[in-house]
């Protein structure tokens, strides 16, 4: 079946100076040619590298519905790997729509989610790491991510990965040539070469697998809880942290009855902060359903900011509380410090029985200044158990190739052990080359790809 030629809007829809519709496939140059008029030669007898004004219809006898520029690139050196034509026309909810549905009209398909970048997999453009990599620059919320994102386009993840394939691979097939000997004629320097080649490629994973902690970081930013009984100074937090009035603040207790959630960038590490219902015994049905969903909303979360009025003894509500929490994604925030009747860390901890190693930052979350501490607590926090940042960070679907990698590597070490251990070992270490293969794409199925691509926007 022939490959269709698909185009779509390359660029956000809706008022902008540029609206891009990309077009690409066999038939790219054939699609431009009916829907672009230019002096001098069509599109299709354009060279590669090329680009020149024109207007664009619908069709040869159409009425014109814009100009603007249009861009060659021939295959194999464009995004795709195939011919394709950008047309550059201006911003805007109908006209863009108009000249792509003149496009359509002249012979291109609708592109599918993600289809461009697919193509540029299938063609050898990208490999699937990298190919995954354009989504998470597109993604990014912070500079940092963006920087990782651009390290991984570049093939710094897709090195690694092959590097362990290889040498994997070479494991393997010295292995399966000696499956015809007796074990006893194979010379222990062959043994003691495996054994020390498969521990230095498990070391390798684990490097990897250690970067998963920032990968989620970056990709999907850090779920930081503020929690507390109500009339602690959460929703007050929340908008001193951000600089604005996001959250309704009012003496009258239980203001708060749903979880309102805002993105932060804190140092270049993105958060989302999700303030929720205050805790206590409540007789509406709506805030005892805004305190369970709190409650859930907590347990899932990566990190808890627990906010304490320092003006106010603590209580059941609070000890019951903290000591669900995990010790080590908690920051418990003493609020009201202004006041001169606001308790000391030391008191409160012994009232909180909380552990020696939360984090307490005192503060007053009147204003942005007041909640500084509070910032850099949990910016040192973050950084810690964020890791340091490496050329690479993986995603949970990396992770769990590592992982069965890891896991296969290790059984077939063990399997090494024993008598026939060489027959064996082969087919766990066959299933370790095909998990770090499906990493880079070298070994796919159209399942993964639409699990890849589907993420993506139509257009990209």
């Amino acid at each position: 079946m022939p490959t269709p030629t698909i185009a779509a809007l390359a660029t956000a829809a809706g008022p902008a100076g540029v609206a891009v519709i990309r077009i690409s496939g066999p038939e790219a140059f054939a699609v431009a040619d009916r829907v672009a008029r230019c002096a001098g030669p069509p599109p299709s007898q354009r060279p590669a590298g090329t680009f020149f004004h024109a207007t664009f219809s619908d069709g040869a006898a159409g009425a014109v519905l814009d100009d603007g520029i249009v861009l060659i690139f021939r295959a194999p050196r464009s995004y795709t790997g195939e011919d394709t034509v950008e047309l550059q026309g201006h911003g805007g909810a109908v006209v863009a729509r108009q000249v792509l549905q003149a496009v359509f009209h002249a012979g291109a398909q609708p592109a599918g989610p993600g289809e461009f970048t697919r193509r540029a997999f299938l063609n050898g453009r990208l490999d699937l790491t990298q190919s995954e990599a354009v989504l998470d620059v597109i993604q990014a919320q912070t500079a940092r991510a963006a920087r990782a994102a651009r390290e991984q386009a570049t093939g710094g993840l897709r090195r690694r990965v092959e590097a362990l394939y290889e040498r994997l691979t070479a494991v393997c097939a010295d292995i399966e040539t000696l499956l015809d000997f007796d074990e006893g004629e194979i010379s222990p320097q062959f043994w003691d070469t495996v054994r020390t080649e498969l521990g230095a490629v498990v070391t390798e994973i684990q490097a990897l697998l250690a970067t998963r902690g920032e990968g989620h970081v970056l990709r999907d930013g850090v779920l930081t809880v503020i929690a507390g009984r109500v009339n602690a100074g959460k929703s007050s937090l929340l908008n001193a942290l951000l600089g604005r009035p996001r959250a309704i603040v009012s003496e009258t207790p239980g203001t708060t009855r749903d979880t309102i959630e805002e993105g932060y960038n804190l140092n270049g590490i993105p958060l989302r902060l999700a303030d929720t219902a205050g805790i206590r015994d409540a007789a509406c049905a709506v805030e005892r359903e805004g305190i369970a969903r709190a409650r859930q909303l907590t347990e899932a979360a990566d990190w808890v900011i627990y906010v304490v009025d320092g003006t106010t003894p603590p209580d059941e509500t609070d000890r019951e509380a903290i000591a669900a929490l995990p010790v080590d994604r908690m920051i418990v925030v003493v609020n009201k410090a202004d006041c001169p009747d606001c308790a000391g860390n030391t008191e409160l901890a012994a009232a909180l029985n909380l552990p020696v190693a939360v984090a307490m930052p005192r503060c007053s979350a009147i204003t942005p200044d007041g909640v500084r501490s509070v910032v850099e607590v949990l910016k040192a926090k973050l950084e810690a158990s964020a890791g340091t940042h490496e050329a690479v960070a993986i995603s949970q679907r990396h992770a769990v190739e590592l992982t069965t990698a890891n896991a296969a590597i290790r059984r077939a070490t063990r399997l090494l052990e024993t008598p026939d251990g060489l027959v064996l070992a082969a087919i766990p270490l066959r299933e370790a080359a095909e998990a770090l293969g499906r990493i880079t794409g070298r070994i796919y199925s159209d399942d993964l790809l639409d699990t890849v691509f589907m993420r993506f926007c139509v257009g990209k």
